[in-house]
């Protein structure tokens, strides 16, 4: 089967078809950071802190949900024709959110931008998967990872000049240019042979883990702020929870085609792969999201220099990827992985003691140490599973992967927006003086924006102080997933 696409693709123009899916890679590195970025400006000009994390789950939610259908169709009709689908609907979903006058509308475009993305990831790097032979993948990954993390070093600093000098609605409108450029490459240059098979779609497991997933990100965003720990809306959620999650299993079991691929599991370099990209998808969240929120309310920075410590994550990414490849072949996978879990230690242990005094310097250490462990695992994880299946299988089993770090930032969102929302109305509520117990999670819009000033030196000092606790306690739990995601690794084989 290799044999056959490989005389296929002479007809396919690769070098033109790897710009496309660098365009497309460069536009999801923007992704990932810049919105990140803008968001105290966004807040700021919106309202709705206590929505912030909504913004991020809601593109993460329908970006887990469709990632593994994105999968299996691009294995039932081409590559081709479903990646160009699923970013037309991003930048449809784009487009939207650039207009958006509330917070609310913003969640809704939002959810449509990520049921577009849930394509862009996988089936381009599944598309590198099909054209390049084994030998050439682990080099020509590196070199993909490589160029996302250079990419994503303009997201923060392109985010935060954006957000200062014009706007930052245009952090979203920048997508339009760069997904028309990649639908060209990929119409013109990308040419497959693809046998048409009946298509088979689980859109019973995609209902299931659609009520699984919102429940849960509604349950933890939610509960301790809206509802309490001990209500009956906490019981109610977690039973359908729960049963929901029970179907979603039993029906992936089976399903002729699942949405899960569950027998892909059963190798253990893949099955530990998947895990610590779920509990590594947390921690990426949990640093990407409030980081610049972290350092433009409590260190009281500009978005600009916000920005800048998020682009150190992404520079640590690419070189950390770089080298990733040539370990692989060096010292194996196993050895690679394991670099990688220790760094992601040293970066969210730095995250955890940090404070406003450490400085954005501080921050920008931490941010970099994070991305040498994201470049080291996450090339090593593709590597491996692409060269541990066939053609047919390789689309869904890049987008399991996929999948599993995707539902790690989604869970993660939920999780640690709930942790951060909760953990602040506590330490506003516990104020003894009467003026700060009037406060609420929503004056930390005006903390992030320009009406700050109209704040009294005590409330300002508290709004920052609660701030700064809460997000502690974030990273606390990113520090968790740290080490847990460490030792995930050590049940991998010495021989891997």
């Amino acid at each position: 089967m290799e044999v056959a696409f490989l005389k296929e693709s002479r007809t396919t123009k690769r070098s033109f078809v790897l710009v496309a899916v660098i365009l497309a890679m460069f536009m999801g590195a923007i992704e990932a950071t810049i919105v990140s970025t803008a968001m105290p400006a966004i807040v700021a000009d919106l309202g709705g802190f206590s929505l912030y994390s909504w913004v991020f789950s809601s593109y993460l939610l329908m970006n887990a949900a469709t990632v593994l259908i994105y999968g299996k169709l691009s294995d039932i009709y081409g590559r081709k024709p479903v990646l160009i689908i699923g970013i037309i609907l991003f930048l449809i979903g784009s487009f939207l959110c650039g207009f958006a006058v509330t917070m609310e509308q913003l969640i809704v475009f939002r959810l449509l931008q990520g049921i577009g993305a849930g394509a862009v990831m996988p089936v381009a790097m599944t598309i590198v998967g099909d054209i390049y032979t084994p030998e050439e993948r682990a080099k020509v990954q590196g070199y993909l990872s490589s160029v996302w993390g250079i990419s994503a070093v303009m997201g923060p600093a392109l985010g935060g000049l954006l957000v200062e000098y014009v706007g930052w609605r245009y952090i979203f409108w920048i997508n339009l240019p760069l997904g028309l450029l990649t639908i060209a490459g990929l119409f013109f240059f990308l040419h497959e042979n693809v046998e048409k098979k009946k298509p088979t779609i689980d859109y019973l497991g995609t209902f299931l883990f659609l009520v699984t997933i919102s429940s849960l990100m509604y349950l933890l965003v939610e509960g301790g702020v809206q509802f309490s720990w001990l209500s009956t809306s906490t019981v109610l959620l977690a039973t359908v929870v729960a049963i929901a999650l029970s179907l979603f299993v039993w029906q992936e079991k089976r399903a002729a085609e699942p949405m899960m691929p569950f027998q892909l599991w059963k190798v253990r370099s893949i099955l530990i792969a998947n895990i610590v990209s779920f509990t590594t998808g947390v921690l990426l969240i949990g640093i990407s999201s409030f980081l610049p929120t972290y350092v433009q309310g409590v260190m009281g920075e500009n978005a600009t220099i916000a920005g800048f410590t998020l682009t150190a994550m992404s520079i640590g990414w690419p070189l950390a990827s770089a080298v990733s490849g040539r370990l692989l072949l060096s010292i194996g996978y196993r050895k690679t992985t394991m670099i990688g879990g220790v760094a992601l230690i040293i970066g969210s242990g730095m995250f955890l003691l940090m404070t406003k005094e450490s400085g954005p310097l501080w921050a920008a250490f931490s941010s970099f140490f994070t991305g040498v462990g994201m470049g080291l695992t996450s090339t090593a994880f593709i590597v491996s599973i692409q060269s541990s299946v066939e053609w047919e299988q390789r689309g869904a089993a890049t987008a399991a992967n996929m999948f599993m770090r995707n539902l790690g930032n989604t869970v993660g969102a939920a999780l640690l927006g709930g942790v951060l929302n909760s953990q602040l109305q506590a330490y506003l509520l516990n104020q003894p003086a009467e003026n700060v117990q009037s406060l609420s999670i929503d004056s930390i819009n005006q903390l992030l924006g320009s009406e700050k000033s109209g704040f009294s030196p005590e409330v300002r000092n508290v709004l920052m102080e609660g701030l700064e606790t809460s997000l502690h306690t974030v990273y606390f739990v990113v520090f968790l997933f740290a080490v847990l995601s460490f030792a995930f690794l050590l049940f991998l084989k010495k021989s891997d």
